[in-house]
């Protein structure tokens, strides 16, 4: 940490005990606050990635032919839809995770295969991506038959068709909705706190637990780096939007 911010925030919890920015000026709280941000990072971007690849696929196979596919898909949806995201959560980690294998790297432990980190992954991913499926089908029926039949007058098959006409077509139809549903999930990361994920706000609910005059100081730099977060994202996904504009075609 700069010197002249610590000396900084060491006046200031002089002059006001309750405005105590202690990761400012210590050492071991700021390598807290940089490993939680780090971890809420890697977190979004892994939870990103797979809800969109689960919304891909799952939008495919809702045009599928296959009526049990269908049916497989739709209660898919309606599971992680109708559901709260943080009882998926401890639902994931607490059930799921007794009947996951364990190994022992040192001959006594007994280490889940899969950590918590791990099954915030795998429950925020499910939990996104049942509305990521939604709004790529909603896409997807926004793209004209005229133009599925003409790639089929081609000589496409349907995943050929889906690859290369259908889906390009529906995912800029679907960026501003998977815009909004990508902010929310950077937001609900938040709730991996439940099963000690030490993300951001798991960082600081230590930190005002060890230093109760941390308390106002830590929940306001929340707010300020999940503004940070999210606005870094809109603005990308607003950049992006305007690189994959479709002239002629109303995007």
């Amino acid at each position: 940490m700069i010197d002249f911010i610590r000396q900084f925030f060491l006046d200031l919890y002089e002059v006001a005990p309750r405005w105590n920015f202690i990761f400012f000026h210590d050492p071991v709280q700021w390598e807290r606050v940089v490993e939680g941000f780090w971890v809420t990072l890697e977190l979004s971007v892994a939870c990103v990635i797979f809800s969109v690849l689960i919304g891909i696929v799952g939008a495919w196979a809702q045009g599928s032919p296959n009526r049990v596919l269908r049916a497989v898909v739709q209660g898919y949806i309606q599971f992680f839809r109708n559901t709260p995201p943080f009882v998926q959560l401890l639902f994931f980690y607490f059930a799921l995770g007794q009947f996951t294998p364990t190994y022992s790297p040192d001959g006594w432990l007994e280490v889940p295969v899969i950590t918590n980190v791990g099954w915030a992954i795998i429950s925020l991913s499910f939990f996104a991506g049942a509305f990521n499926v939604e709004i790529f089908r909603s896409g997807i029926e926004a793209v004209p038959d005229s133009t599925k039949e003409a790639a089929e007058a081609l000589g496409f098959n349907r995943l050929q068709t889906y690859i290369y006409i259908v889906f390009p077509l529906a995912f800029r139809v679907s960026l501003p909705a998977l815009n909004n549903n990508l902010v929310n999930l950077v937001k609900t990361t938040t709730q991996a706190l439940a099963i000690a994920v030490p993300e951001l706000l798991y960082q600081f609910v230590g930190i005002w637990n060890d230093y109760p005059s941390a308390m106002y100081p830590s929940l306001t730099m929340v707010f300020l780096i999940y503004i940070g977060l999210v606005g870094i994202l809109v603005f990308s996904m607003h950049r992006w939007e305007k690189a994959m504009r479709i002239p002629g075609y109303g995007l």
